[in-house]
């Protein structure tokens, strides 16, 4: 539970508030999933972390997001974080 909460400390220092300009609703099969598609889409995220790809994929590319499983974030956190050491 120790390495869950340290996650956690490290994403809410680099969090970022979003303003909302623009809602998409609905856009998604499950409606409860269109505020984080919203969310990215109005922060200007890179990528959305989820195991739900086959339901963000196709609204996400609309906007220029990628979706991605979050053991993939994991590898390309470690490649930043070599390649900063480096």
């Amino acid at each position: 539970m120790r390495d869950i909460g340290d996650v956690l400390d490290v994403f809410s220092e680099v969090a970022k508030r979003v303003k909302f300009s623009f809602r998409w609703r609905p856009t998604l099969p499950d409606p409860n999933d269109d505020m984080v598609l919203e969310t990215a889409v109005n922060g200007q995220a890179d990528a959305i972390v989820t195991f739900n790809q086959r339901d963000f994929s196709p609204a996400a590319e609309t906007f220029g997001c990628q979706v991605i499983r979050p053991g993939e974030l994991l590898y390309v956190l470690r490649d930043d974080e070599t390649r900063i050491k480096t």
